[in-house]
């Protein structure tokens, strides 16, 4: 953990396709880049951060979003999500998060992931049961 620093970026971009709108996700009623598609992408920009520089076994899940989507975005149209990690408390990171279409910026905020063992997390994961 050593080498996951506070600055460490990252982004990625894709294109907003009919399975990304709103209507698709059921999260809107207009055929737009929908809010969880656009959650989605600030989520692996921020993971894709810090993936090389964790453990080997290890990785991040997410556990909070503070995020605000600012315009729409047409389906056709290219979309980025950029990342940094502006603070490390133990195994819990925080992330700036932005994301951006062709036109515009279209979303901001921070995002909190957790750094977890693979296999320790999977193995409780598999124990759980039906109460």
């Amino acid at each position: 953990m050593e080498n996951v620093k506070v600055g460490l970026k990252a982004k990625i971009e894709t294109v907003a396709e009919p399975k990304d709108s709103a209507v698709n996700y059921g999260s809107g009623g207009v055929d737009v880049y929908s809010t969880p598609a656009m959650v989605g992408l600030m989520e692996s920009a921020a993971k894709k951060a810090v993936d090389t520089f964790l453990p080997d076994g290890y990785t991040t899940v997410g556990i909070k979003l503070d995020i605000k989507h600012l315009a729409a975005t047409p389906i056709g149209m290219k979309v980025k999500a950029e990342a940094e990690l502006i603070e490390v408390d133990g195994r819990k990171l925080t992330f700036k998060v932005e994301a951006y279409d062709e036109a515009e910026k279209i979303g901001e905020g921070l995002h909190e992931r957790f750094v977890i063992d693979s296999e320790k997390f999977l193995s409780k994961l598999n124990n759980k049961t039906i109460k």
